[in-house]
């Protein structure tokens, strides 16, 4: 399954994590702790949320190539929504070889 992930360096890795979480669990089951989260977007789709000390790694994955793009926009900019008060820069995700 193609995947890509992305480092977001942060204090607030938790917190994001968890809104992130909160937010799409209104439509998907989503698992979550304070420092890993899980949302199937379908069964085809997916994204992990690790937070670290100092950052917010996100990992998605998708069956469909073309999606992965997409998938990748629809993560970063829900987290930039959530993160107003703070200047994050762009995201910079890295395709799985």
């Amino acid at each position: 399954m193609p995947t890509s992930q992305a480092r977001v360096p942060t204090a607030e890795a938790s917190r994001y994590l968890q809104q992130l979480c909160r937010h799409w669990s209104h439509k998907f089951p989503v698992e979550s702790t304070p420092v890993h989260g899980r949302v199937p977007f379908g069964e085809d789709r997916v994204c992990i949320f690790d937070a670290e000390p100092d950052a917010l790694v996100m990992r998605v994955a998708t069956t469909d190539p073309g999606g992965l793009t997409r998938l990748e926009n629809v993560v970063s900019d829900h987290l930039l929504r959530f993160a107003f008060r703070e200047h994050l820069g762009e995201i910079t995700w890295s395709r799985a070889a």
